[in-house]
Formats: structure tokens, sequence, C-alpha cells
């Protein structure tokens, strides 16, 4: 198996375990312990191809999806999930500007990304709350009463999700880029690929 090979199968494979994980993390009820952002960002950081740059993160999370959907979990909803894959998108697009890797500038980049994914996915909910049928729709919801209720000490269930967002974001941000520069230091074939 030449480098360029290995290299791609080490990203995929790291990849697809985090985006795996959801599922485990789901199954205790621990939500938005999610690793979306560190998914994009390495993607689009590690990826010299930036068509499997971009297309990795969302197929992971396209696969997440679907192993929810069919262990009878809210795998596909509403609107709003087109505005999260858009974040995937954005932020895999800012991970393609990440280069000369130290902690500083990868806990930024983590950061930024945790505050896209909010904003956004949160717009999403909005949008969605507008459109009659849809599983968000809540007639009267202003843009501001949305992302009030998406503030931590809004309720204990927001309070949650957003510590979990923003600490898993950072969390799997250093795992998944520590793993592959411990990966790295050991397997040749990974350490000097172009892929």
């Amino acid at each position: 198996m030449n480098k360029l090979n290995v290299k791609v199968g080490v990203l995929v494979a790291i990849i697809l375990v985090a985006a795996l994980s959801k599922l485990i993390f789901s199954h205790f009820e621990v939500y938005n312990l999610s690793p979306l952002v560190a998914i994009a960002l390495f993607g689009g950081s590690q990826f010299k191809n930036k068509g499997w740059a971009y297309c990795f993160p969302v197929l992971a999370f396209l696969i997440s999806d679907l192993a929810f959907y069919l262990i009878g979990k809210t795998g596909f909803y509403g609107v709003s999930q087109f505005f999260v894959y858009g974040s995937i998108l954005l932020i895999t697009a800012m991970g393609t500007t990440l280069h000369n890797l130290k902690p500083i500038k990868i806990l930024g980049y983590s950061l930024t990304g945790s505050a896209l994914f909010w904003i956004i996915s949160n717009f999403g909910v909005w949008v969605g709350s507008r459109i009659p049928g849809a599983i968000e729709y809540e007639p009267g919801l202003t843009l501001g009463m949305t992302y009030l209720r998406a503030l931590p000490f809004y309720n204990e269930i927001s309070t949650q999700m957003f510590r979990n967002a923003f600490g898993g974001d950072i969390f799997y941000t250093f795992l998944l880029f520590g793993i592959y520069a411990l990966i790295q230091k050991t397997t040749p074939a990974v350490r000097y690929s172009n892929s």
C-alpha cells in the first residue's frame, strides 16, 4: 500500500471513529457532546485534497445520523439539520486555513468553530420555527428568543448542551489532532505522505 493510501486511511478511520462516538454519548444521554467541530477542523486541515476534506466530515455525520435513525433515535430531523450540515462545511473551510499547528491556535479555531456552529444551528432552529409542518415549528418564536433559549443558564438542559458543545469541541479537537500527531511520529508512511 502506498503512503498516500495509508495516510488517507488513517484520516478516514479517525474521523469515522469520532463520528460514531456520538452514539456512545447519546446512549448515556449526554447531549451535545459531539465531535462535529473537531472533525470538520481536522478534515479541513489534514486532507490536501480539498474534495476529501469536505466530503469525509459530511459523510461521517450522515453515517452517524443514519445509525441514530436505524436504532430508533432522532437521526434525521427538521429544517435546522440543513444548517448543521452547512456549518460543517463552513468549519471545514475554516480548517483549510489551519496550518502551523500550535495548541493555542488549535484552541482558538475550536472555540471559533463552536461559536459558528452555535450561531448557525440556532439560526436554523429559528428558520424551522417559521415553517408549518417542520419539527421545529413554533409560531411567534423570535430570533432573539431562539438564541436566549440556547444560552447557558436559561434552563438546565441549555446549560448542559452549551457546556457539552464547547467542552466537547475542545476535547475532541485536541484528541483528534493529538492522536494523529502520535500516529505521524510512529508511522513514517503517514508522516511523509502528501494526501
